[in-house]
């Protein structure tokens, strides 16, 4: 096996993922599956951090639909991203992998607060971080929080498990002809409104060039198969030489002609 392309890597983990068919808390046969597939990665000496949304127990954004405040909806949502935490660092554990949860809103009973310099050295040493209770304020989405760490533990790439295969220009579960992208510039989740993550977490990403990989995590290896570069799921990075990821794809297919 060759060396792996990526040596420190942010994992962004939906709540809906750990729910599995399921759809609502937590799917236990999923969140062993997930563990599976780190444990081969963390054997690489690959540095990896996760984040973990809550989807799967309470969406902030669907409480203040409702009719409850938005901040406490969203702190509602931040407490059910530390159980999914807790509950991947079990099943972590049992295979024998040193784990840490860190939470942006203080919780020392159950988890470290979050600490950058703490979380880098963890890293350092082996261990995997999850980090929880998103960025500690409303407002922010967990994938806003998987950019911002990714930003400060300077990871070279943010992994974006999806149920899908990649980032289409439709959606494919509706659309049997929606086109899957290869490649894509920032700038096109930005102006194609391709609903992978919000606009902040996007922008981000792109101030930091940070690339984003966007992948189908229902696959068993396909952590492991990014991280050794092979080409799966949708590519996002910057622009090069002032074009897009699809602009440049179709001058460069007029050029083979």
């Amino acid at each position: 096996m060759g060396e792996p392309k990526f040596k420190r890597v942010v994992l962004k983990l939906s709540g809906e993922a750990l729910a599995g068919g399921q759809g609502y808390g937590i799917d236990p046969g999923v969140v062993e599956s997930i563990a599976r597939q780190i444990v081969r990665v963390v054997k690489m000496r690959v540095q990896l951090a996760v984040v973990v949304g809550g989807g799967n127990i309470w969406r902030g954004t669907a409480g203040s639909a409702r009719g409850m405040d938005r901040a406490t909806a969203d702190y509602m949502g931040m407490l059910a991203t530390v159980i999914n935490a807790l509950a991947l660092q079990d099943a972590l554990e049992k295979y024998g992998v040193d784990t840490r949860v860190q939470t942006a809103i203080e919780m020392k009973e159950v988890a470290e607060p979050y600490i950058r310099r703490r979380a880098i050295r963890h890293l350092e040493k082996g261990r995997v971080v999850i980090f929880a209770a998103g960025t500690g304020n409303p407002y922010f989405s967990t994938d806003t929080t998987a950019a911002l760490r990714a930003a400060e533990i300077e990871a070279e790439v943010m992994l974006k498990a999806t149920k899908e295969a990649g980032v289409y220009d439709s959606d494919p579960r509706t659309n049997p002809r929606a086109k899957k992208f290869e490649e894509l510039a920032y700038l096109d989740l930005l102006n194609k409104g391709l609903r992978v993550m919000d606009s902040t977490a996007t922008s981000l990403c792109m101030d930091n060039e940070i690339p984003i990989v966007v992948f189908n995590l229902n696959e068993e290896g396909n952590i492991e198969k990014v991280i050794m570069g092979e080409s799966i799921g949708t590519f996002v990075r910057r622009q090069k030489n002032g074009r897009s990821g699809p602009e440049r794809d179709r001058e460069e297919d007029e050029e083979n002609l």
